[in-house]
């Protein structure tokens, strides 16, 4: 909503027509003899090589996996291999320019492209800076093993080094590049500029726009490479990505030296199938994927279908690309076309395609294309060629060997240490700022007008007599969160902040009011609604080593969002062997008033998934201490905020909100009320309810409730609620997600198992109604009220003299709404 971009009425709505450019297709079309003055003898050599290497490596695999054996070296592999015999071209064209500042992304048939990257970047680093990334990594675990019988330069030995990590990593081995954890589809090295491959199909679109975008903001050399085959095309996360990447205002509001596109190449690997579908003329429409880019920008994407079965032709076309790139204009769109010989994995036998078709392009087979027009150019002679096959034959069964021995080559010992991939969940690191440089900001913070208008605020929601001040003087929770995040922005420079309205309208519910005046547009920025995107995009940000804000408006939004929060965001930290660091703290709003679809409180399905830390702040004290913790994490943290209490004052912490930082460490629940009767375990913005039913209790019914706000889902410390349940023998677990799945349960069940011998009666839960979320006015019938937690303690845990219950939580009721599903 940037005002200084006038939507002029008289200009968009004149008759006119939208010109389209032409897209090139296949248009390189030098010969090898023309291309030697580019090349020298031995690059052109190198060329093959690495195709050949990439050949042999996946050939093993495809033996490994259908005959269990490679020229007599036996081995059982169950895991997946996704091979993508046929197009090493393409990947070693991609790969062959690249440097170690420029990153790669991929799919889950990504071997081709993880050794063809890894290649060229041995190539290109000298020897010191080779030994370095060897000696370091791992403090040299794979260095020592690749080093035995090891006869040749420093060069060799990293080929080893790269051959071996991932050969390692493929068989779960610890001495593999990710220490097992990341497997055949997630293998990568971040070292050499590869970074993680992608067992989801298009999973790494919007991941390599956060990469970019990383490299923008921060001023980092070097292009991303998003690898995704022809049918990811299909994939919600692909379209958003290239949404988010094709945003106009990189161009038109971002500040002057930034202003430009993004250094993107979105690289179709297009074999032309997914799994079983033919993209084009079955599964697709687009007939040839480079058409894709005209829809996109005015730039059309600078689009192009690159013959990828010719090496030099992708070559060519990544040099040409880069300059686009290097000149702020991208991203780009390169159709690579390209052809694979084995099925979708070795268990595939291809039926779904014809014999003719697959020996058509064997007769054009990329390797032995361009092995033949070497040797007629004389650069390599067939005994040279040979040669070449056979060091690296020799080079794959050494490393296939060394790879399957268990002693060199062992599994994650889980016998004797059970938790050893629970220490590498979470990072549980503190960091201030992630670099050591000035954070770029339009004025002091003490200038601030938002900052000026909360240092004359009330930080305890009462005066001296105990009479509540007005709202509008009150210290609000988004005020503690506010305080949080602006604190952070003048710490860490590298912390961003996007989302659907956070800038100009002062971000959803005003949270943000105050960080547009403070903030320059590459810091803080509209996405498209594009959930998916804006949460990958977070993620690729973070493993490059930035801080990222994304912002879900509302919870139910994260359905939108369901790959990226359920199997990118809490995965890759533990994958990658603790490799990486995912700093990313989503903020998502549970909603009221506004119905079924935004009006859900879905806590319990990212609690559900391991890697996630969850929180829930109930008050502003609470708010911004840990909003300060998540933002000095270097976690993935989910941060749920309740709609309801967005202008709730502190009426629980001494003293009201420090002005000074402070943190509340993740995971520990805060006594609010103390009792003696009851324990009550409250989730988010139910907190004030069950306050709200304790004074009921005292004044009715002489019955004294201790109420203990959560704060976190994930971690979690229970002694606190044990030792409120010693003293209480009861308890009641309350929260406005639905009961059924609830996380409520989760806590009901713990607390049955580690506070039984103190239990009176067992944990009731009370959560809200099974239904569809009503509208506001009925909203009563379906969140949990005073008297629901009143009633559940007079029919199920112990009677309350002369209550008369509203609410039903007997048993008959109980088994027949769950006969019906409600």
């Amino acid at each position: 909503m940037p005002k200084n971009l006038f939507i002029d009425p008289e200009q968009v709505r004149k008759s006119n027509k939208i010109k389209f450019k032409d897209i090139p297709v296949n248009q390189y079309h030098r010969s090898l003899s023309e291309e030697r003055k580019n090349f020298s003898d031995d690059d052109l050599k190198r060329i093959y090589h690495d195709m050949r290497l990439i050949r042999e490596f996946e050939q093993m695999l495809n033996l490994i996996k259908t005959t269990g054996e490679y020229h007599g070296i036996k081995y059982n592999h169950p895991g997946p291999a996704h091979l993508s015999i046929g197009q090493e071209a393409a990947a070693v064209g991609m790969a062959y320019t690249l440097t170690v500042d420029d990153f790669i992304f991929g799919s889950h048939r990504s071997h081709g492209e993880i050794l063809a990257k890894g290649l060229s970047a041995i190539h290109q680093l000298n020897d010191d800076d080779l030994m370095d990334v060897m000696e370091n990594f791992f403090d040299g675990t794979i260095l020592k093993i690749v080093q035995k019988n090891h006869k040749g330069n420093v060069k060799s030995l990293a080929k080893r080094f790269l051959v071996y990590g991932t050969l390692a990593e493929i068989f779960a081995r610890e001495t593999g590049f990710n220490k097992g954890l990341g497997g055949s589809m997630h293998a990568f090295f971040i070292p050499f500029g590869v970074y993680p491959n992608n067992a989801i199909v298009g999973g790494s679109a919007d991941i390599s726009v956060g990469a970019a975008l990383f490299k923008k903001v921060n001023r980092k050399p070097g292009i991303v490479v998003a690898n995704i085959g022809d049918a990811a095309m299909a994939c919600g996360p692909v379209w958003e990505a290239i949404s988010f990447a094709t945003m106009d205002q990189f161009s038109k509001l971002w500040p002057e030296d930034l202003k430009g596109g993004l250094p993107l190449v979105i690289n179709i690997m297009n074999n032309q199938y997914g799994m079983g579908g033919q993209t084009c003329g079955e599964t697709m429409g687009y007939e040839i994927a480079a058409r894709i880019g005209a829809g996109v920008n005015a730039d059309q994407m600078h689009a192009e279908r690159v013959d990828g079965y010719n090496p030099l032709a992708v070559i060519d076309a990544y040099k040409r690309k880069r300059k686009i790139l290097e000149e702020k204009k991208g991203p780009v769109l390169l159709d690579v076309l390209t052809y694979r010989f084995s099925g979708h994995s070795p268990s595939d036998a291809s039926s779904y395609r014809s014999k003719e078709e697959i020996e058509a392009w064997q007769k054009q087979d990329c390797i032995y294309t361009y092995a033949n027009e070497l040797n007629k150019e004389n650069i390599c002679s067939k005994k040279e060629l040979e040669e070449i096959n056979s060091e690296i034959q020799a080079l794959i069964k050494e490393m296939l060997e060394l790879s399957i021995d268990d002693s060199t080559s062992p599994r994650m010992d889980l016998e004797s240490d059970p938790d050893k991939i629970g220490t590498m969940m979470f990072s549980n690191g503190s960091v201030d700022k992630m670099e050591d440089r000035e954070p770029e900001v339009l004025m002091p913070l003490v200038e601030n007008p938002r900052v000026k208008q909360i240092a004359r605020k009330e930080r305890f929601a009462f005066d001296a007599n105990g009479k509540p001040y007005s709202k509008m003087k009150q210290y609000q929770l988004r005020d503690g969160i506010f305080e949080a995040i602006i604190d952070r922005f003048y710490k860490d420079p590298t912390l961003i902040a996007f989302g659907e309205e956070n800038r100009d309208w002062g971000g959803a519910f005003a949270v943000y009011r105050g960080l547009t005046e403070a903030l320059p547009y590459h810091r803080l920025f509209n996405a498209p609604i594009a959930e998916g995107a804006i949460v990958g995009v977070a993620i690729g940000y973070a493993m490059c080593g930035g801080r990222a804000l994304p912002e879900i408006m509302y919870c139910d939004f994260l359905g939108r969002s369901g790959d990226e929060v359920f199997n990118q965001l809490p995965k890759w930290q533990a994958m990658s062997g603790n490799v990486l660091k995912i700093p990313v703290v989503l903020r998502v709003s549970v909603g009221s008033k506004y119905g079924a679809q935004h009006s859900q409180d879905w806590t319990s399905l990212v609690a559900h998934i391991p890697g996630l830390k969850v929180v829930f702040p109930a008050t502003p004290y609470d708010a911004k201490g840990l909003m300060n913790s998540a933002l000095q994490g270097t976690d993935p943290v989910i941060f749920f905020e309740s709609q309801r209490i967005y202008d709730a004052g502190e009426q629980f912490h001494e003293g009201g909100v420090p002005e000074d930082y402070y943190e509340i460490p993740l995971g520990e629940p805060d006594i609010k009320k103390s009792g003696n009767d009851i324990t009550i375990l409250t989730v988010g913005a139910t907190l004030y309810r069950a306050l709200e039913a304790a004074k009921i209790l005292d004044e009715k019914y002489n019955f004294s409730a201790e109420i203990i706000d959560a704060r976190s889902l994930v971690p979690f410390n229970y002694e606190p609620v044990i030792e409120s349940v010693k003293k209480t023998g009861r308890i009641i677990i309350t929260g406005d997600a639905n009961s059924r799945g609830s996380f409520l349960n989760d806590f009901a069940r713990n607390i049955s198992d580690l506070a039984f011998d103190y239990l009176d009666a067992p944990p009731v839960v009370v959560g809200s109604r099974n239904w569809i979320t009503p509208a506001h006015e009925l909203e009563e019938s379906f969140f949990p009220q005073p008297h629901w937690i009143i009633d559940a303690i007079h029919q199920k845990i112990v009677p309350l003299n002369g209550h008369k219950p509203k609410e039903r939580f007997d048993e008959n009721t109980m088994i027949q709404r769950h006969k019906e599903g409600v």
